[in-house]
């Protein structure tokens, strides 16, 4: 049995004037242990779905549709103290920003104690103890030091650590990371990441990672699903999605990689830009932005089928498909 499964889940907002449909039909499995990417540019959805998984939707957000279960259980017929015990305990969520996720009246040790004993019936000294070892996991010099310090006091790739020791400290089954290197300065980055995937795989814990660099995904991650407009556009094995793209939205992610453009040269770029939720085309949501798209396109939502190893919505994936494939063969 999957972990988490998400099927058919529809989030809509309810406006003024109008309710617009923020995710569309999203499904999908996450395995035990397993690290699944979600990517996309802003305004796909990434987000809004792992705050959806969280029942952490502020209104006038709602989940209008499908199912969300985590370990067999149907995460909408929770009750409010059931989900506050999930949440932090059995699935911790990592911030872009963690300045905003840490309290900054609290030192680090009030705020790693205090989860603690939100969930765990255990004394102050054993929480310290607890505290102090899951920072010395995530290489924090001086830990105990550090407990009696502010977060202004520290820098911001020390402050990141500190909240994945935080997601870390009840040993969830299930971590989400919504752009967790966002805020940090570029050099710090790849030491994150790196220790985030370290620790994943050292206690054996699922990652959802919320990204829009698929340069990221592909180092972090053995599945993606890839998003537009609220939907999933294509989904399968990260190194098949990479080395291998269906969707011409997948391959314009790809090439807008700075290292697919020739130093000297201008980075390429998908042209115009996502749709807002109140003007989105008719027929596949990218066809205004594709270089491919047809009639049909612009008329047609495409189905979600198999081509390949993965699952892609596109009504001329088989046509591209040839067309990459004639591009690869050699000139006689």
């Amino acid at each position: 049995m999957s972990l988490l499964s998400v099927r058919d889940l529809v989030v809509k907002f309810a406006m003024r004037h109008q309710t617009l449909t923020a995710l569309d039909n999203i499904s999908f499995e996450l395995a035990r242990g397993e690290r699944l990417g979600i990517v996309g540019e802003s305004g796909a959805g990434k987000s809004i779905t792992g705050f959806a998984i969280l029942n952490l939707l502020s209104k006038p957000g709602f989940i209008a549709g499908g199912k969300i279960m985590f370990d067999g259980k149907d995460m909408a017929a929770l009750s409010n103290e059931e989900m506050r015990l999930i949440r932090g305990d059995r699935i911790a969520m990592i911030f872009q920003d963690p300045m905003v996720t840490l309290n900054p009246v609290l030192t680090i040790g009030e705020q790693m104690i205090e989860t603690l004993q939100a969930h765990r019936k255990i004394s102050r000294a054993d929480a310290a103890q607890i505290a102090i070892v899951k920072l010395r996991e995530v290489y924090i010099p001086a830990p105990e030091e550090r407990l009696s310090q502010y977060p202004h006091e520290l820098s911001g790739g020390m402050r990141q650590r500190i909240i994945i020791a935080i997601a870390l400290l009840l040993d969830p089954q299930l971590i989400i990371a919504d752009e967790p290197t966002t805020a940090l300065d570029v050099t710090i980055q790849a030491d994150i990441m790196e220790l985030l995937l370290e620790l994943c795989q050292n206690n054996k814990v699922s990652l959802i990672l919320i990204t829009h660099d698929l340069g990221v995904v592909s180092q972090m991650t053995e599945r993606t699903l890839v998003m537009y407009a609220g939907k999933i556009i294509e989904s399968g094995r990260t190194r098949e999605i990479v080395n291998d793209p269906q969707h011409p939205y997948t391959q314009g992610l790809i090439n807008a990689l700075p290292q697919q453009t020739l130093p000297g040269h201008k980075l390429k770029q998908i042209p115009g830009n996502m749709p807002g939720l109140g003007a989105l085309p008719t027929g596949c949501a990218f066809h205004p932005r594709c270089d491919f798209a047809t009639e049909t396109c612009k008329k047609t939502m495409p189905e979600f089928i198999n081509f390949g190893d993965v699952k892609v919505a596109c009504h001329e994936v088989a046509r591209l498909h040839q067309i990459n494939k004639t591009a690869e063969q050699p000139d006689d």
